[in-house]
């Protein structure tokens, strides 16, 4: 029988697989799915239309499912979902969608999330990310995989983060950064790549050859960016082992919304 705590509260009508724990004083909602082996601190607030996945450690006072910090917001039945085996400190806060934009927040699998950490409306958070203490995610940010965020960071509504990119500690971010970047600042400064987690993840020599020579086409020859991104396709030709992370970094720049980092 699933595990719950004699002082919780869970809805019967919310659906749990038979494997959950269920600690102390926890909230759950009538609209909430847990799957197989996730783990419920005490005093947890689970509700809305949230489904959890298999194996994620969520510890005590953490919040997700509640409605958005959205004026507009009128009682919709929008989404929180979140996949497998992520761990979710303390005090973590994330909301359910919005209409109009999808409706739907979204934090994928193996994320480690550490304490105070904000996800807002419409955010997507995929997967095998780093979040920091208090890093705070506006409405409709998009993390991409591997992304790593500094503590005490804030990010602005809309802005894309590239995949493997890390943002150091105590940054602003308001504009878009492309993958492999490493950026820091208030204002916001490109200050090299993220040339250690690739290491950290296989990359060889060569491909982080090319996001090194993509870092200096865009950061380091005084190219405008329609320049820098033609040069940066070309690599794909010089370069085929790195082909994909060139398709990478010209897709991002291409789907910019917000403008990237430069």
């Amino acid at each position: 029988m699933t595990q719950v705590h004699s002082t919780a509260i869970v809805d019967p009508k919310a659906e749990l697989d038979a494997s959950v724990s269920v600690g102390p004083y926890a909230v759950i909602g009538a609209h909430v799915r847990i799957g197989a082996g996730t783990t419920i601190g005490p005093h947890c607030v689970i509700e809305g239309h949230t489904t959890i996945g298999c194996d994620n450690r969520i510890f005590q006072f953490s919040s997700l499912g509640a409605i958005p910090q959205d004026k507009k917001y009128a009682g919709e039945p929008t989404e929180l979902v979140i996949g497998d085996r992520n761990v979710i400190r303390e005090f973590c806060t994330f909301n359910l969608g919005v209409p109009g934009a999808g409706g739907v927040t979204r934090v994928g699998s193996d994320n480690w999330i550490m304490a105070y950490t904000h996800i807002a409306h419409d955010c997507r958070v995929d997967d095998h990310t780093t979040l920091s203490n208090n890093t705070t995610l506006a409405g409709h940010v998009h993390l991409a995989d591997w992304v790593t965020v500094g503590g005490l960071t804030g990010i602005h509504q809309f802005v894309s983060i590239g995949a493997h990119a890390m943002l150091g500690f105590a940054s602003a971010v308001t504009q878009d950064v492309p993958p492999f970047m490493l950026v820091d600042g208030n204002p916001l400064a490109v200050r090299g790549f993220n040339v250690v987690g690739l290491r950290r993840r296989g990359y060889t020599p060569a491909r982080i050859a090319a996001v090194k020579q993509m870092h200096k086409l865009l950061y380091r020859q005084g190219r405008t960016l329609d320049d820098a991104r033609t040069a940066i396709q070309a690599l794909a030709a010089e370069m085929p082992e790195a082909a994909e992370d060139v398709a990478l970094m010209t897709r991002f720049i291409a789907h910019s919304t917000r403008g990237i980092a430069r």
